[in-house]
């Protein structure tokens, strides 16, 4: 794609001015970020900062991990020759010709060769200068025996070029060194490598530097990272402990250490075979393993629990566990393909959003996979020669166990949960079409409620920042150093707000090619660590209360994203080839969001109000005095940044610096300008005969979208209120605004994201379902139970939606709708246990109600286990609690864990939701299609009487 943008560009670039600009090309990199920004503040004076920096950059480039070091903050050196037009005049002399000799006497000049027929030689001419003193002797005109030099109409000295930025860490100057990674480089050990080495490189400096320089690290990504993945990975250890606490209790120690060896054996392979594809750990992937932990353990706990009873019947262990492997072998694969299948389509994710989210499937797909060996192979071998039966349920094994159905057994020698669960399922089997009517009202009853209190609907969750920015925009012809004057009042208000580390403060004369063009700079905050500060949002509206009264600014406080959304999410762009009705419309609508409220930090690319300065000259009078447009263009850019004469390289620089000639600080003005005059065969000649001095509006940027004029107006909303909402109501004002017809209104930013990804989830939820019926049907060869299994799907996804209300969530497009196709795969696991273990027993029994009755009491142990496990795993993530075991402490809202629980909550509640009503409903719909197998037999014997 870029080569042809390149293509196109090259083919408009004849059509384009002659003093234009080269265009730029760039293919924007997230990977070429900075991970971290080296500062170096001090009152030192200025060419030491910038020769501290390029030493670093130099040493910094050095190390393999980094792509870049770029040095900001910082002034390019240059050899400045000012000449005093006075001076210049007292000699007679003109500006032109003090340009034209440094132009003629900085060359070097080949001459070619001379064969002399005793050999060939080189000739050269070397006339490059080699230093300030010489530059200054040059010589520029002569009268008699005496010579006028450069020195005595000017002088000449090493100098700075003007600013075009500042920087400041806490209120001190600074330099900075903005450090990139290469792609797939560790973060986390790339800054460790870049500290190590500016560490180094500063225990050479001298004992006053080290005091008078203070380095720091800003934005540093690493601390951020490693202590969100040091959040996962306590919930990783967790949740597998939870996990094998309730098996331990369920199976007793021989048991559950058997089926706790599939919780490390599936981490190890799954890891491996996410290092084999490319993949690195991160804070998906390890999220990844905690959802994956409670599923593990399900084919494992399957198998044994069926190995136990099989051994309470006489079996010899080695015989039981391999019989469990055979004939748990069929649903546990059906199972385990199921849940891969719910998974398979999402690694298929397009976009920004896919690509963040893609490690979650690539990892459950991979564990599970490793799971599924676990459970038929690795548990098996090592149970036939460990097995035991738990000691705690041996006896209600003992009552379940065998195929032949006595229901009168089963009730004597049943536990106390299990018998409370069959009397429930006994009364569902008797009235089992009451029962599914009362099951379809309820979920129509969920539905009903949720469409009523339900708190709306979200892209992705929010989470606690680390770091924000105070973006500060002011409209003018603003200097340099007049905006650095108002970035200086607003950082000052920053400093005064607790909770803040670091305050890094940037000012630039020109915005970056994204940003809104009155952007003035941006003041760069750390926060303190999240528990030992208020929340984000409280600091960031005590910076804008207390700049609110500084004049003629408007500041915008915007706190850092993790994930995949980044910027400000409502993004409205404006577009029309008539580009006088654009301007009135942006208005229109900024002004419209102003009285809707709830919107915070408006912006807009509307053209800002400012003046140019244009130079008319009047080219017939100027002929008249013997001038021409290009001397008098020469002569006003001595007024400005100066002529480039050339380059000259210093003995104490690596680079190349610039020469330059313009007039001193006194003659750069406007007034001074309109007096300027050049050189005419008559004699120095005032401009002002034949140029006109005009103001004229200025120019900004224009932005053009497929040749169409845009206008983009982006703001953040306020906090508590929801993005989807507010857009909602931008579009009903849309609707009856009245805009002209020829303007096109797109909705960009997190709405068009959340759209792509609301379309790509339901058809990822299709699909799913596609693949996890076919696997239903060819593994019971009925239409009938592939549907039964599957409304568990339906009962799961209400349940999602009672979880929601309960915690007063909104429903995440992201998290929430993965929770919805995960659970797709997850649920119907126990609805194949349970009509695999009916279709054995319903021969054997001697009606179908005693199978059925069997069926939920054999299946209830590891259908609660399985479903217990799952839950147990993420519970914590739902209320965002953790346990610290370095600290041994009890962590209570991570920012690290905000980014899952709605993911979190949707599992746990559209899981146990389901499995309850699947312990009841399945149960009565296979008792339905039985008593309406035997009306039908029924009928069909009156009738052949």
């Amino acid at each position: 794609a870029i080569s042809d943008v390149r293509e196109q560009v090259d083919d408009a670039k004849p059509d384009l001015p002659s003093e234009s600009e080269e265009p730029v090309i760039e293919e924007i990199n997230f990977s070429e970020f900075p991970v971290v920004v080296v500062t170096l503040a001090g009152q030192v004076p200025e060419r030491t900062l910038l020769r501290l920096g390029r030493d670093l950059e130099d040493a910094i480039e050095g190390l393999d991990p980094v792509l870049k070091a770029e040095l900001t903050g910082t002034r390019d050196e240059m050899v400045e020759i000012l000449i005093d037009p006075v001076k210049v005049e007292s000699y007679g002399l003109s500006p032109g010709e003090a340009i034209a000799s440094v132009t003629s006497s900085n060359r070097l000049i080949a001459a070619g060769a001379q064969d002399t027929g005793r050999g060939s030689f080189s000739l050269k001419v070397p006339g490059l200068l080699e230093s300030v003193t010489e530059i200054a002797e040059l010589p520029v005109a002569t009268a008699g025996d005496s010579v006028v030099r450069l020195g005595d109409i000017g002088e000449v000295r090493r100098a700075f070029k003007d600013p075009k930025s500042f920087a400041r860490i806490d209120g001190r100057r600074a330099v900075t060194l903005e450090v990139s990674k290469h792609a797939g480089e560790n973060l986390i050990d790339t800054v460790a490598m870049v500290r190590e080495k500016v560490e180094a490189e500063r225990a050479h400096w001298p004992a006053e530097l080290k005091k008078a320089v203070r380095v720091a690290y800003a934005q540093d990504k690493s601390t951020d990272i490693a202590e969100r993945l040091s959040t996962l990975e306590n919930s990783v250890i967790s949740a597998v402990l939870l996990v094998m606490i309730v098996i331990v209790a369920a199976l007793g120690w021989r048991s559950a250490g058997l089926v706790g060896v599939a919780i490390p054996g599936s981490f190890l392979t799954g890891i491996l075979l996410l290092y084999a594809v490319g993949f690195t750990m991160n804070m998906v992937v390890l999220f990844g393993l905690v959802l994956a932990v409670g599923m593990l353990v399900d084919g494992a706990i399957v198998v044994t629990e069926f190995a136990d009873r099989k051994m309470v019947e006489g079996l010899h262990r080695k015989e039981a566990y391999a019989l469990a492997a055979k004939r748990m072998a069929p649903p546990i694969m059906a199972s385990t393909l199921t849940t891969l299948a719910a998974f398979l389509p999402l690694v298929f994710w397009p976009g920004v959003v896919g690509e963040f989210m893609k490690y979650l499937p690539f990892t459950l797909l991979a564990t599970l996979s490793a799971s599924l060996l676990m459970a038929l192979v690795f548990v098996p071998t090592l149970g036939a020669y460990v097995g035991k039966p738990g000691e705690a349920a041996a006896g209600e094994m003992q009552a379940l166990s065998g195929e032949d159905v006595d229901m009168n057994r089963v009730m004597a020698g049943a536990g106390p949960m299990t018998r409370r669960y069959l009397g429930v399922l006994t009364f569902a089997i008797d009235r089992p079409g009451r029962v599914i009517v009362g099951t379809v009202v309820l979920l129509l009853s969920v539905v009903a409620i949720y469409f009523a209190f339900g708190k709306g609907v979200e892209f992705f969750p929010k989470t606690e920042p680390s770091t924000a920015q105070v973006q500060v925009r002011a409209r003018g012809n603003l200097s340099i150093w007049e905006r650095d004057a108002l970035m200086r009042e607003v950082e000052a208000q920053v400093q005064q707000v607790g909770g803040i580390d670091m305050v890094y403060t940037r000012t630039r004369s020109n915005p970056t090619s994204d940003a809104a063009e009155d952007i003035v700079g941006t003041v760069f905050i750390e926060f303190s660590h999240w528990r030992d500060r208020p929340n984000a949002v409280k600091i960031l509206d005590e910076i804008r209360e207390r700049t609110a009264p500084i004049a003629g600014i408007v500041v915008n406080a915007v706190k850092s994203e993790h994930g995949p959304r980044q910027g400000k999410p409502v993004y409205v762009e404006l577009s029309s080839r008539h580009t006088d009705l654009l301007n009135p419309a942006a208005r229109k609508l900024t002004t419209a969001m102003e009285t809707m409220g709830g919107f915070v930090d408006i912006e807009d690319t509307l053209p800002l109000p400012g003046i140019d300065w244009a130079f008319d000259v009047d080219r017939a009078q100027a002929a008249k005095f013997g001038a021409d447009v290009s001397s008098i263009g020469s002569t006003i850019m001595l007024a400005t940044g100066g002529v480039r004469l050339g380059g000259y390289r210093p003995d104490d620089s690596d680079d190349e610096v610039d020469v330059r000639v313009r007039f001193p600080d006194q003659y750069r003005t406007l007034d001074e300008l309109g007096r300027m005059r050049v050189k005419t065969p008559g004699g120095m000649t005032p401009i002002a005969n034949f140029v006109d001095m005009t103001p004229k509006p200025k120019t900004g940027t224009i932005s053009r979208t497929d040749a169409r004029r845009v206008v983009k107006v982006k703001a953040d909303v306020a906090e508590g209120l929801l993005v989807d909402d507010k857009v909602r109501e931008i579009k009903a004002w849309l609707a009856t605004a009245g805009l002209d017809s020829r303007i096109s209104v797109k909705f960009k930013g997190e709405d068009e994201e959340q759209a792509k990804a609301k379309a790509f989830l339901s058809k990822a939820f299709g699909v799913a379902l596609f693949l996890i019926a076919i696997i239903l049907v060819t593994q019971f060869n009925s239409f009938y139970s592939a549907a039964l299994i599957l409304s568990a799907v339906m009962m799961s996804t209400l349940g999602v939606f009672i979880g929601l209300l309960l915690t007063g969530q909104p429903f995440g497009i992201i998290m929430s709708g993965i929770g919805v196709i995960a659970l797709a795969g997850v649920v119907v696991n126990n609805n194949i246990v349970l009509i695999d273990t009916f279709d054995r027993l319903k021969h054997a029994a001697a009606t179908q109600r005693d199978a059925i009755l069997l069926t939920g009491a054999q299946r209830l142990r590891p259908v609660m286990l399985t479903t217990v496990t799952t839950m147990l795993g993420l519970l914590p993530m739902c209320f965002n609690v953790g346990i610290d075991f370095i600290d041994r402490t009890v962590v209570v809202g991570a920012p690290a864990n905000q980014m899952w629980v709605q993911l979190s909550i949707a599992i746990v509640a559209g899981l146990g939701f389901a499995t309850i009503l699947t312990l009841v409903v399945t149960p009565s719909a296979l008792m339905l299609r039985a008593n309406v197998a035997q009306w039908w037999e029924r009928r069909r014997a009156l009738d052949n009487r």
